[in-house]
């Protein structure tokens, strides 16, 4: 069965029955996966949309159609939202797809109930009306009843007019006797129990025995009357035996006493409690037919009975032919009955009229020639008169249009050859039509049944090398067109699983031929090959692209050889590839960052590529294994060439293996150990006093540094190394190293790693501190009161030259910290150390100034030396300050 056949089998069928209404549940409208991914989801929804177009131009499909492209489009933004991965949107509109599914089924099941009232009874035309209206199944309504316990059947048929025409006398005899109905009246004390009338006549009577509704009884009241003296009641018991003595049927008079007592009380507006209550307790009829006697009369279209409600039950039920024939009959044999003879006049009017109008439009339709306008007019005829003879039948033989442009092309793509097939539908819009698909072989066929019925648009088990010939025919009722033929087509598959496998100088060829074939031809650049029916094996040059052709042959009817197009494949032999039996792996030291370079011996056959492993190589060496293989366990690593080596980055620890690489083989050759050790960036040394603080950003990856000092010049004796780890680094905040002031240093800092068992370091950054001079220096008031002046005494370790000295003063509280933060008292050039320096007393700070020192307050004196290999060491504050 094809999906357009399910779909509307499972989905349009039962959306259709509930009145055009599409199921609230995504999941079924769209026949969506379980569980959802977003592939799944976007792949299902084009095809239920593609299902619709196509279900579309039939026309009880077409107002569903319409309103399901409707809804779709406010449902679009969260398809697109699961097509994109976001599945959440849809999740939870199906779970509100499911709540309005249960309230809409909860509805339905509340109708139900009201309408099966306390009889529990629906007719199937109320189940179907309230499936439509509700937007359930039929099929789902039915199963809610089942639950409920609620019946579903049609009322039994009552009698419309009284068997007896003078029984509305009988009726007031009964009264005046004070018998509950006719049944009472001819068996009275004998009753044993309820009665039944609906399924033929049944009364329980003395000793189990059950009463005989017949003449006997008939004959056994009349003689109990005939012997009691003669009154008015004598005379109405003759009245009510008349009745029975008339030759009416007693079972269908009995039947017709108690419905007419009971459309009396529904005309007194009773209820169906009460009504039943009426029929079991006042009429004693048995509980089962009292429910069904009451279901019949509350469903009966005019309470009244008679003619007239039988004629308006015809009409409402579009039985127009038969409504005319009653009233015919009723006026021909009979007095009109009902309670109203004018209503009865004018439904018979109506009957007759619609039936005329029929009858005309059934005329046209005979006499025209286009069955599509015929097939319209008997619809209208039919829709005004249901039962009008011969127009269904007729109608059911009016074939539409024929398809067209019908279109037979062989798939060859899959593992097994079909036949799409393609048509131009009927263009008849009238009726429901159907296309119906039929194979033949050796000739086109004539009808749907002249051969192998196809379901859907695809064959996909034709026979195989035989011609075929495909009908399309448009279906209406009973009523086929001719058919729309495509062919011949004649199947003949291509070889199946076609492998060249190359070898060293060698092409071996292996496929699987059709069975029906009755050989496989082979060709390479258009000349034939020796080959077999499933395979062929040649030698061939070395490095060459060779180009094959392989193509069935078949048999045709003259026994002639048929060949197919062929598969076509190229394959290149080669040598089997060499593997590179040694290498050598060096850091290139030209960059820090990770080059590579790795040496080896170029090998004969094949082409050396580098890959990476991050375990070691599963397989031994010079081990020929495919190509694929190898690409799925490593990484390959883009190579440059730089003279006889192969230059690449890893970026990561691992093993490099060589592996030569010819066709889809590869050789497994020698392999490396390496471990990536990328450099710190960033590294700054800086000196603090006796300290030297080393910063760096730690390599990413590692967990350790080497970390090498270098202190006094670069001769001196070799640098100190020790490991740091990154926590250590983390909580000192760098690295200190104790460093004389007066020395070089030279800090180093190389990623560490451990590779078999050995410390490996990558490439290391270098940061250098130059030594630093210390010159001390103190301030001195020298000479007599009336000449004071100032003495600056330099020492130092070594002797040295200053290139600029400078001598500040600065008055308040807060000594000088740079040349600008006071005035200058002195400024030497290129000072010798050890040495002195003298200045004569400064002036006065401010008018008015005094003192012995020629100020007039206290102030501060400092030297500055301008020399970036010079420290100058200050004196005791106290010899700084100069106070009056």
């Amino acid at each position: 069965m094809d999906t357009d056949t399910r779909y509307q089998r499972d989905v349009l069928e039962p959306a259709r029955a509930a009145g055009d209404q599409p199921p609230e549940d995504l999941r079924v409208r769209y026949a969506l996966p379980d569980p959802l991914t977003p592939a799944e989801v976007a792949a299902a929804v084009k095809q239920v949309r593609q299902c619709w177009r196509r279900a579309r131009g039939q026309l009880k499909y077409r107002k569903l159609i319409d309103r399901l492209e409707a809804e779709h489009r406010e449902l679009a933004p969260i398809f697109a939202a699961a097509e994109r991965g976001d599945l959440r949107p849809l999740a939870e509109r199906l779970r509100d797809g499911q709540e309005r599914t249960r309230s809409r089924r909860a509805e339905a099941r509340a109708r139900l109930a009201d309408a099966a009232g306390m009889l529990r009874m629906v007719t199937p035309g109320e189940v179907e009306g309230i499936a439509r209206t509700a937007g359930v199944s039929r099929t789902e309504l039915e199963s809610l009843a089942a639950s409920d316990r609620i019946e579903i059947r049609e009322p039994d048929p009552l009698p419309g007019a009284a068997p007896y025409a003078a029984y509305r006398k009988v009726r007031e005899s009964l009264e005046v006797l004070g018998r509950r109905h006719l049944a009472h009246f001819l068996f009275g004390g004998r009753l044993r129990g309820p009665i039944r009338v609906v399924d033929g006549f049944a009364a329980p009577g003395p000793g189990g025995q059950g009463l005989r509704l017949d003449a006997a009884a008939v004959a056994a009241t009349q003689g109990e009357w005939a012997r009691r003296s003669r009154d008015t009641s004598t005379t109405h018991a003759d009245t009510v035996l008349a009745a029975l003595r008339s030759g009416a049927d007693l079972a269908e008079l009995v039947r017709f006493d108690l419905v007419d007592r009971l459309r009396e009380r529904l005309r007194q507006r009773a209820s169906e409690r009460a009504l039943l209550r009426h029929a079991v307790e006042d009429l004693g009829v048995e509980t089962e037919d009292a429910r069904r006697l009451v279901f019949a009369v509350l469903r009966e279209t005019a309470p009244g009975g008679g003619t007239a409600g039988r004629l308006r039950a015809l009409l409402d039920a579009g039985e127009v032919y038969a409504a005319a024939e009653l009233a015919d009959a009723a006026r021909i044999s009979a007095p009109l009955e009902g309670r109203d003879p004018e209503e009865v006049q004018v439904l018979a009017a109506e009957a007759r009229h619609r039936l005329d109008t029929a009858v005309r439009l059934r005329e046209h339709a005979l006499a025209e020639a286009d069955p599509d306008r015929a097939w319209l007019l008997l619809a209208d005829a039919l829709r005004l008169v249901r039962d009008l003879p011969g127009a269904l039948d007729h109608q059911r033989r009016l074939p539409p249009r024929p398809a067209s442009a019908a279109r037979a092309d062989v798939d060859d793509a899959g593992s097994d050859p079909s036949v799409r097939l393609s048509w131009e539908p009927s263009p008849s819009a009238a009726g429901e039509v159907v296309h119906r698909v039929v194979r033949r072989s050796g000739r086109p066929p004539r009808s749907a049944a002249d051969g192998e019925p196809l379901a859907g648009r695809a064959d996909d088990r034709p026979p195989v090398n035989v011609p075929l010939y495909y009908g399309v025919v448009a279906v209406r009722g009973e009523a086929a067109a001719p058919p729309a033929v495509a062919g011949p087509v004649v199947v003949r598959p291509e070889p199946r699983e076609v492998e060249l496998l190359p070898g060293d100088g060698t092409v071996t060829g292996r496929w699987r031929c059709p069975p029906e074939a009755a050989r496989v031809e082979v060709l390479r650049d258009g000349r034939a090959v020796a080959s077999g029916r499933e395979g062929f094996q040649e030698r061939v040059p070395n490095g060459v692209t060779h180009h094959y052709r392989i193509r069935a042959v078949y048999l045709d009817g003259d026994d002639r050889e048929v060949a197919t197009p062929g598969v076509r494949a190229a394959v290149t032999p080669n040598a089997p590839p060499e593997p590179v039996y040694e290498l050598a792996a060096e850091p290139d030291p030209s960059d820090p960052g990770g080059l590579l370079r790795v040496r080896f011996a170029r090998p004969r056959h094949g082409t050396p590529e580098l890959v990476l492993l991050d375990r070691s190589p599963p397989w031994p060496r010079s081990a020929l294994v495919p190509l694929e293989e190898v690409r799925r366990e490593s990484r390959r690593l883009p190579a440059t060439a730089s003279g006889e080596a192969l230059v690449v980055r890893p970026g990561a620890s691992g093993w490099v293996l060589a592996v030569t690489v010819a066709e889809d083989g590869a050789a497994i050759g020698a392999y490396h150990r390496h471990v990536h050790l990328p450099p710190p960036g960033g590294l700054v040394a800086e000196r603090r006093g006796a300290y030297v603080h080393v910063g760096f950003d730690w390599p990413p990856g590692v967990a350790e540094v080497e970390l090498a000092c270098r202190i006094g010049p670069a001769d001196a004796a070799a640098a100190e190394r020790e490991i740091v780890t990154r926590a250590a680094y983390d909580t000192q905040g760098g690295v200190r190293v104790a460093v004389p002031e007066e020395l070089p240093v030279a800090v180093t800092v190389a990623a560490a790693g451990t590779l078999d068992g050995a410390l490996v370091t990558g490439p290391p950054v270098t940061a250098e501190v130059a030594a630093r001079v210390l010159v001390h220096y103190d301030v001195e008031r020298t000479g007599p009161p009336w000449r004071r002046s100032f003495t600056v005494r330099l020492s130092c370790a070594r002797p040295v030259r200053i290139s600029r000295l400078v001598l500040v003063r600065r008055s308040g509280r807060v000594m000088p910290h740079r040349p600008g933060d006071g005035e200058t008292l002195a400024d030497w050039e290129q000072v010798a150390v050890p040495g002195e320096l003298s200045v004569a007393l400064p002036r006065p700070l401010g008018k008015g100034a005094g003192g012995p020192d020629g100020a007039a307050g206290g102030y501060w004196l400092r030297c500055f030396a301008e020399d970036d290999e010079i420290e100058l060491r200050d004196p005791p504050v106290r010899r700084l300050q100069v106070t009056r």
